[in-house]
């Protein structure tokens, strides 16, 4: 078993996968993978490699060629693939996007496909072919095709408009401009119009429009900074650069109109962080790889220009491939509705069957012998059975009414318009409403079982923000509650920004009196050890650093009187309480995801030398002195101190040293020999660096916060107590992310916390049981789902990208060498390569649905560091293996995919562009209005659309049953029950306002009380207000009320004599008692329906009695008959009959009958069984205004660190090997326009436990 298993595939298991890196596997090709693999492989595997070499060579991957400043080049035949029969179209994508669904040539076929999918449509075009027969319609044909036009006009113009919406959306995309070399000069053109090869040149805030390689730029040896938050979520910056032969050379116009570069690549994928090249140029080849290209969704940051050339474009770009595709949408009540149809069709085919073979045993019998039946056709009896059976479809069609969906259509579009409208989730600071951009999933909205959220500008504000420090053991920050405290005035500080909150004056005492130079000494360690970049605005800093939490600490020290003014390649100029200070920069040792720190050494004016370092406690704790005096209090503090404990932020060591002269010069010659070295520099470098770092003195430790969202833990809370799953999927690091879960609650202090590797154990072991089960007997065996962990206990999980692929098998594997022949020489290996495949699917598989179990019974789960395509298919899971209803919720363009893949949509139109929103299916700038999205407006969406489908199939089937009873009394002949005009004006007129208006404006209890009661929602979840079960309630509902309708009339007109002596029981009257007390019936019945009764819905169901009345009343008038004789054949029926008291009577008790059961059953049922919603309707009146939502206390445990320390920097390298090298240092540096993020830093106020 074993042996057969290794022979499938081998992992590897060496090489643990690692946290701090973003996988991009799933497209790693097998030489790739192959290359990883060890050097000693055994000799079979080795002669099988060498014939396998021999019998074909190895293709190289780079088969994309780019001509620069050449459009015919990538015309050539060569170049073209065959689209349709003989349309052939250029390999190379044109640069406009599409997000829309239709065009003008495929709206009308793929609009009609979409919508004859619905069985319903199908259904009635069917009917329609059937009334275009004479021999068995007895209804025209266009009573059927002028209501199935409107159905399908309606729905298509509805589709129309949201189409129409996103060629905008597309349309101002493809038409932002950028200048393009055409005829050897620079002109302005649009983006749809760059093609592949075109060199194009961008400005600062400059959108990339396509990927491009980076030629050369304004900044020195032409680097590039760009901000990637469309990509990946993150606001900071990173730098790109050029060639340096494209720098020396491709600086001016007539250069790059001249530049005739050959690039050998990559084909497009999705893979952001890789690219594979090389240019051709000058008779010389140079290697290409990522950090020479700028991908589409980038923006040009601090940089003044720079040159590109276009290596993919369009749907070729790697954001474009990570987009996925745009997918049809239907709710899980759309589905459900069409198996409904298919029984109503199923039970209609019965009744007709049946019914034509009582008609026809009936002429058998009776008709044949009856010499006042004969119509003049000599039919059999089996014939006019047969003929009458499609009579009879075409008769008890309306038992599935088209009204139904026009209707439904209606009320979705009605409740997106009141999404739009509501104030309470529009966001006035930005002027951004909510937005319904679709209007066909709106009761979904009230169904959802899981949550996909980005956290980065969705869950955050990406503000990063300095809350408290820890000088000595003192903690300064904190509010003192019992004492009430302003903003510190910084208007001394003449470099202060104006916009930074604090609220503790005791630390600025200190500062300004010096009385404890450490903490002068924190916030300058604060402002010189960094990597960021400074520049000047009339008179005003502006910071640009690597990563936001390092410009909210440089900014921080600013503001407490330590500025960072300047930089050159070796020196760094400060501001000490208006004092300037230039210090000399010895080395700058850089930040990276290993070392976790970062550190500096300086030489002050006083010619001492200093090393600065800052990091995370984890690995400054373990490089301090161990005579260190503020050590133990500094950790008490941080331990202890409910501050910290509540706030739950990033936490950040700052230590230092002094270095002998002596010390530095010995460590500074391995240090340079480190720089220089031409392999395994940066392991030499960390290693060196360990050297220094030793025997810090820790000064204290900062607090930073990614400030949340207004309302995200609440909103969290909320949702949580409506059993709803929140997964947070993000690219951002570990760290950072597993802060936000605290911060946000959506894990607390006794959450337990599982990891990948505590994950893969676990999946292992079950994977160990499920085979060692799966014997012989496996198949008489029932299979136990088995929990995970035992019941009880808050579990959250938390897994990386890395180990989603390892866990989940998406990790390419290597197959072994003796498999991997391309071309199976016998029968025996394709047999067994494909036993081997499909092992490895089942494998695979059984792993998925296992990980998606355990998942599922943590209280949260977090992805972090993860792709585009892996948020997708962990929601891809979620919905295959759960079968459960999902929403993806982001707000930038690396959350695409996962809103694409989702049931719904949501966008947040926040600070990373417009993609997410432009692929969305609902839209707001702020997570907060999820709640209300949710718990107000899909729970009454979900609730109105199921009374309204309920109460439709029982009106229709109480109103079309009456002609079956009534045919065991005419002979099975398909005989209508009622006056034509009724039928077709029952769905339109006489029954269709009250019901739209209950689909509309229904409620059984307040928003107010569906945000307190988030209970409330999960009978949506659950499916309990409309289902099968409740359909054939409605269905038995419908057939008792048609009984009563027909036979109480007809005991009432057996034996009858009016006031005039004369009995009035003929055809017309009967049909006139029965369509009265059907009318007012299904009207009062709407009323026992309604929980939210208004001026309208009251209106609309007295409206339609009379509406009834005073139409039937015309229509029997004579003068109608006289002007319509054949069409209005009920002359005076009405008047006749009416006057009658005993009819009357009649259409009371039958009124009575009807409704009085379903009174009496509604209130026992409301008494003995009442449902949540029944007990808060009881006692509304008593429940108070909505209640403040209180954070829930945090569980203190002594001697428990609750801090998340994660370093507060990028996590890639930092700026520090610019600036030592000088090449970021301009002689004359233009304008940075990438500001600190504006906003006061709001506190939020926490008590004691």
């Amino acid at each position: 078993m074993s042996t057969e298993r290794d022979s499938e595939t081998t992992f590897d298991e060496d090489s643990q996968p690692n946290d701090e890196v973003v996988p991009y596997s799933d497209d790693e090709t097998e030489d790739e993978l192959d290359d990883q693999g060890s050097a000693v492989e055994p000799e079979q595997n080795r002669v099988n490699k060498e014939a396998e070499e021999n019998q074909e060579p190895v293709r190289k991957e780079c088969t994309w060629q780019v001509k620069a400043n050449d459009r015919k080049y990538h015309e050539q035949p060569h170049f073209m693939n065959t689209k349709f029969f003989c349309i052939k179209q250029s390999k190379y994508a044109n640069n406009a996007i599409k997000t829309y669904k239709y065009n003008a040539f495929t709206f009308l076929p793929m609009n009609l496909f979409e919508q004859f999918k619905r069985a319903a449509n199908f259904y009635f075009l069917v009917l329609l072919i059937l009334q275009a027969i004479p021999q068995i319609s007895t209804l025209a044909w266009y009573t059927t095709l002028f209501p199935l036009l409107l159905v399908l006009g309606i729905t298509a113009i509805k589709d129309l408009v949201d189409d129409v919406a996103r060629h905008k959306m597309d349309r101002e995309i493809n038409n932002r401009t950028c200048e393009v070399i055409k005829d050897g000069r620079f002109k302005v053109a649009k983006w749809k119009d760059i093609q592949v090869g075109d060199v194009i040149r961008l400005r600062k805030n400059d959108f990339v429009p396509a990927d491009i390689l980076l030629l050369s730029s304004s900044e020195p040896n032409s680097l590039c900074y760009v901000e990637t938050a469309e990509l990946d979520g993150e606001t900071n910056l990173k730098f790109k650069m050029s060639l340096e032969i494209t720098d020396q050379y491709l600086q001016r116009e007539d250069a790059l109109a001249a530049f005739d570069g050959f690039i050998e690549c990559e084909e497009p994928n999705n893979r952001l962080d890789k690219f594979t090249g090389i240019l051709s140029w000058r008779k010389t080849r140079f290697p290409l790889d990522a950090d020479k290209i700028l991908l589409r969704g980038c923006v040009i940051r601090n940089t003044d220009f720079c040159h590109g050339l276009v290596v993919f474009a369009g749907a070729d770009t790697k954001i474009m491939k990570n987009s996925g595709k745009t997918r049809f949408k239907r709710t899980k009540i759309d589905y459900l509705m069409n198996y409904m149809v298919y029984t109503i069709i199923v039970v209609l085919i019965l009744l007709s069957a049946g019914l034509a073979i009582g008609h026809a045993y009936w002429e058998a019998q009776v008709g044949n012998y009856s010499w006042y039946l004969y119509d003049g056709e000599d039919a059999t009896p089996s014939l006019r059975g047969f003929f009458n059976f499609w009579g009879y479809i075409i008769v008890l069609n309306t038992m599935v009414p088209i009204s139904l969906y026009v209707s439904v259509e209606v009320i979705r579009l009605g409740q997106s318009h009141f999404i739009n409208w509501d104030l309470q989730m529009y966001y006035a600071e930005k002027d951004t409403p909510a937005k319904a951009r679709t209007t066909t999933l709106n009761e979904q909205l009230g169904q959802i079982h899981y949550i996909f959220s980005d956290k980065t500008g969705t869950l955050t504000q990406n503000i990063m923000t300095f809350k408290k420090c820890c000088i000595n053991g003192q903690i300064y920050g904190e509010w003192k509650l019992s004492l009430i405290f302003w903003q510190v005035d910084f208007s001394w500080n003449t470099y202060a920004d104006g916009k930074f909150a604090f609220y503790d004056h005791y630390l600025i005492e200190q500062i300004q009196s010096g009385k404890e130079p450490e903490v002068r000494q924190f916030f300058f360690l604060l402002a010189v050890c960094h990597t960021v970049m400074v520049d000047r605005i009339d008179g005003h800093l502006n910071y640009q650093a690597a990563s936001p939490d390092e410009g909210a600490l440089v900014n921080a020290a600013r503001n407490f009187g330590f500025a960072f003014l300047a930089r050159t390649q070796n020196t760094i100029t400060i501001s000490e309480l208006g004092t300037e200070r230039t210090y000399n920069v010895l080395a700058i040792l850089d930040f990276n995801s290993d070392r976790k720190r970062m550190s500096i050494i300086v030489r002050t004016p006083e010619g001492n030398i200093k090393l600065y370092c800052k990091g995370a406690d984890t690995v400054i704790y373990e490089r301090l002195h161990r005579m260190n005096p503020t050590k133990q209090e500094t950790q008490d503090a941080l331990d202890v101190s409910v501050t910290f404990i509540l706030s739950v932020m990033e936490t950040l060591c700052l230590c230092y040293k002094e270095i002998e002269e002596k010390e530095f010069a010995e460590w500074n010659k391995k240090f340079m020999a480190a720089s220089v070295a031409s392999t395994n520099r940066d392991e030499a470098l960390d290693k060196v660096y360990e050297e220094i770092e030793k025997d810090l003195i820790l000064l204290g430790a900062t607090a930073i916060e990614d400030k949340l969202q207004d309302g995200v833990p609440e909103t969290i809370s909320k949702l949580a107590k409506a059993d709803i799953k929140i997964w947070v999927l993000t690219g951002d690091k570990k760290e950072t992310a597993e802060n936000i879960g605290f911060a946000c609650e959506l894990l607390t202090e006794d959450t337990t916390i599982c990891y990948g590797e505590d994950i893969n154990s676990l999946l292992h072991a079950r994977m160990e049981n499920q085979r060692n089960r799966g014997g012989v007997y496996a198949k008489f065996v029932q299979p136990v789902q088995e929990r995970f962990f035992p019941s009880g206990g808050n579990r959250a999980l938390i897994i990386t990208g890395s180990w989603l692929n390892e866990i989940l098998l998406e990790k390419k594997t290597k197959r072994s060498k003796i498999l991997k022949l391309k071309f199976p020489r016998t029968e025996e290996e394709k047999r067994m390569r494909t036993q081997s495949k499909r092992r490895l699917e089942t494998k695979k598989e059984q792993r998925q649905k296992n990980f998606v179990d355990l998942a599922c019974e943590c209280s949260a789960v977090i992805c972090c560091r993860v792709t585009p395509k892996q948020k997708a298919m962990v929601v891809d899971l979620v919905k295959k293996y759960k079968k459960a209803i999902t929403l993806a919720i982001g707000d930038g363009a690396n959350d695409v995919n996962m809103i694409k893949t989702a049931h719904i949509g949501v966008g947040i139109s926040g600070q990373e562009g417009m993609q997410a929103v432009m692929s969305s299916d609902y839209s707001f700038a702020q997570f907060r209005y999820l709640q209300r999205l949710l718990l107000v407006h899909g729970r009454w969406s979900y609730i109105r659309m199921c009374k309204f489908l309920r109460y439709f199939f029982y009106k229709n089937f109480a109103f079309t049953l009456v002609h079956f009873w009534y045919s065991f009394f005419n002979g099975y002949s398909a005989q209508t029950a009622y006056e034509d005009w009724f039928i077709t004006l029952y769905n339109v007129l006489y029954s269709s306002l009250p019901v739209l208006l209950m689909g509309l404006l229904d409620q059984d209890v307040s928003d107010k009380l569906s945000l307190r009661f988030p209970g409330l929602y999960v009978v949506g979840q659950r499916d309990l207000l409309f289902n099968y079960k409740r359909f054939f309630v409605s269905l038995l509902h419908g057939v008792l009320t048609s009984m009563i309708l027909f036979f109480i009339p007809l005991g009432a007109y057996l034996q009858t004599v009016g006031q005039d002596g004369e009995a009035p029981s003929d055809y017309q009257s009967f049909a006139v008692t029965m369509a009265s007390a059907l009318v007012i019936t299904v009207n009062f019945q709407i009323g026992l329906d309604t929980s939210y009764w208004t001026f309208v819905n009251a209106f609309s169901i007295f409206g339609s009695i009379a509406l009834y009345f005073g139409i039937m009343f015309d229509f029997h008038s004579a003068g109608i008959h006289v002007l319509f004789p054949s069409a209005f054949q009920f002359t005076g029926t009405a008047s006749n009959a009416l006057r009658q008291p005993y009819i009357w009577l009649t259409i009371i008790l039958t009124v009575a009958v009807c409704l009085l059961p379903v009174v009496a059953i509604r209130f026992l049922s409301m008494t003995i069984w009442p449902s949540e919603s029944d007990k808060i309707q009881k006692h509304r009146k008593r429940l108070k205004a909505e209640e403040q939502w209180q954070r829930r206390q945090q569980v203190f445990r002594r001697g428990v660190s609750s801090r998340r320390s994660a370093y507060a920097f990028s996590h890639q390298r930092g700026y520090a090997d610019l600036i030592s090298s000088g090449r970021s240092i301009r002689k004359k540096r233009s304008p940075l326009d990438a500001i600190v993020a504006d906003g006061t830093a709001e506190y939020r106020r926490t008590g004691d436990s």
